[in-house]
């Protein structure tokens, strides 16, 4: 990251799941894809962790994460696998949707 870079971070608006990495992953960063068209969903890959994100609003659907996983998914095996996340967080049984809108 640049100087340049580091002094205009504040001024993003990415949001999404950070997690660990394991046999989720993959099939979360599809559907990630899947769910939310037109986004360019940025995959950062550390080893131990995986960081998605999006600008503004990154959704993911449980039967989107089904498909891609191909087999039954709860959204709470999601939680467990979730290290932390970037903007606000709404889950429910059929969704989770990452968000933030910072105006400056």
């Amino acid at each position: 990251m640049s100087n340049q870079d580091a002094a205009n971070a504040y001024r993003n608006n990415r949001v999404g799941p950070i997690l660990r990495a394991g046999p989720l992953t993959a099939g979360v960063i599809e559907a990630a894809e899947e769910d939310n068209p037109g986004k360019t969903i940025r995959v950062d890959d550390k080893v131990a962790y995986v960081r998605i994100d999006t600008d503004g609003e990154l959704i993911l659907r449980r039967e989107t994460l089904e498909r891609t996983l191909g087999r039954p998914f709860k959204m709470s095996e999601f939680e467990v696998n979730l290290g932390s996340f970037a903007g606000r967080i709404e889950t429910s049984d059929d969704h989770i949707r990452f968000y933030y809108e910072k105006t400056l």
